[in-house]
């Protein structure tokens, strides 16, 4: 963490809508100030909800790229080892049954 300090005044998303021209037309076309702050809010909401999405997908791509050649690694050994640990429990009951 930062030991600086915010600025003294930062305006908060609501404080630049209401100071904004936009508030003045919407009310004149029977949209409350109420209204369109929660109108922009739901297309702010819209937008991050799909940004994020995005920005998961890339960043799960992306680890299961790095990550798909050490998975295909195990796979192999544990394949490996079984198969060898197959043959050799095989092998053994095959000796078994021939005494």
């Amino acid at each position: 963490m930062s030991s600086r300090n915010p600025p003294r005044y930062v305006p908060t998303l609501t404080e630049v809508v209401k100071s904004s021209a936009a508030p003045e037309a919407a009310v004149s076309v029977g949209v409350s100030q109420e209204q369109l702050i929660a109108r922009v809010m739901q297309r702010v909401d819209l937008v991050l909800e799909r940004r994020l999405r995005e920005a998961i997908a890339t960043t799960v791509l992306e680890q299961t790229r790095s990550i798909a050649p050490l998975l295909r690694d195990e796979i192999e050994s544990v394949v490996r080892e079984t198969v060898s640990q197959a043959f050799v429990d095989e092998l053994a009951a095959g000796q078994h049954t021939r005494k």
